[in-house]
């Protein structure tokens, strides 16, 4: 396992960190929590290669992540870097120092190594954190309950930015992935100061966790998708970690195997990447754009097609090559609260939409098109 210093704290941790969200599940009773058979050997294999990371949090796994990885720390705490957060950030103190008891106690331990403000932005920052949230992490902080103050961050790239300039935390935990490279110069500003940064979705929330003959064919010797998902996040020099959310010891296996020698892209391969994702991208741009300007539809917010979403997965799999992803989360659209609307199958062929398109795309046609085949088993 190769290892990295995360910016300032002067940690030295592997360039793999493990993700606790996406850990097994199983039920006991009627309560979903994590699959302590196949999590907790999961974690140890990790460990027992040299990955000194684990990244957790309060409401992961039906909030039982935390507790899952206070029992693999069991044995190992010495030395594993812990990384959690903290979700508060309204005014009760009370209620944020609630949430650091209770991971202290999930998780088992005596103190947090990484300690985050959970989905950061710079609003959050300036109306609730440099006010009056920071003041408390201080606290916990001269406690020594926690030992270096971060955050995720979710928000613009200006916003990234604006936060790494105060010079707040130490350690920023960000999205970024072949697919998604708008961070990609704060993330560089972040190490240029000294500041550790660490990669969530390193496989784009498993888009890229699949088979795709179109993104794997894109650097030579290099067949799988996610390796390919996994060396790119690393070949970059500004990167600290990548958390991979593991579910399985098949993942943990393949993520050890490409993680345990320096993880290198050469200069041709990213100059290959860059130009294949910027043909792919632009044409991408001759189907759907996601501008919105054909929503709502006529059915409504809740009741009605969320032509964009629907429109952006077909892309996932028509432009990347990515079906498998895009066909489960196709599944998924009628039943998953933060997508408004509904799949393409609630079309009723009214037309509203069509006139509003700013690059005539034939929506309806094309809805049944993408309802087709994100509901078939070929592409």
């Amino acid at each position: 396992m190769q290892y990295r210093t995360l910016g300032r704290t002067g940690l030295e941790v592997s360039q793999l960190g493990f993700g606790a969200m996406r850990l097994p599940m199983t039920t006991v009773g009627e309560t979903n929590v994590v699959d302590r058979d196949k999590a907790v050997p999961m974690i140890h294999r990790a460990f027992e290669a040299g990955v000194n990371y684990i990244d957790t949090a309060t409401f992961y796994c039906d909030q039982d992540s935390q507790r899952a990885v206070g029992d693999a720390l069991k044995g190992w705490r010495e030395t594993i870097v812990v990384s959690t957060k903290n979700p508060y950030y309204d005014e009760d103190e009370s209620a944020w120092w609630q949430n650091l008891d209770d991971s202290l106690e999930r998780l088992d331990i005596e103190y947090i190594d990484v300690y985050n403000h959970h989905g950061m932005n710079w609003k959050h920052y300036t109306d609730d954190v440099e006010p009056r949230v920071s003041k408390w992490m201080q606290k916990a902080l001269d406690q020594g309950l926690i030992k270096h103050i971060c955050c995720s961050f979710h928000g613009s790239p200006d916003g990234l930015v604006n936060i790494i300039k105060t010079g707040y935390p130490a350690v920023i935990t960000v999205q970024y992935n072949m697919l998604d490279r708008q961070l990609e110069d704060a993330i560089a500003l972040a190490h240029e100061s000294h500041i550790g940064v660490v990669i969530m979705g390193p496989v784009a929330g498993g888009k890229l966790g699949g088979d795709s003959p179109v993104i794997a064919d894109m650097v030579e010797g290099v067949d799988r998708v996610p390796e390919l998902a996994m060396r790119f996040v690393l070949s970059n020099p500004n990167v600290t970690v990548a958390l991979s959310g593991m579910s399985t010891m098949e993942q943990v296996e393949e993520n050890i195997a490409t993680c345990s020698d320096e993880v290198t892209l050469s200069g041709d391969d990213k100059a290959a990447i860059d130009e294949h994702l910027k043909r792919l991208k632009n044409m991408a741009a001759t189907y759907c754009t996601s501008c919105k300007y054909c929503m709502p539809c006529a059915l409504g917010e809740d009741d009605g097609v969320n032509i964009p979403h629907v429109f952006g997965l077909y892309n996932r799999g028509k432009v990347y090559g990515l079906w498998d992803s895009a066909r489960k989360a196709y599944a998924q659209i009628n039943d998953t609260k933060w997508i408004k609307g509904r799949d393409a199958a609630a079309c009723t062929d009214c037309g509203v939409c069509e006139p509003k398109c700013p690059q005539n795309i034939p929506i309806r046609k094309q809805l049944k098109e993408a309802h087709e085949v994100l509901t078939s088993d070929d592409s």
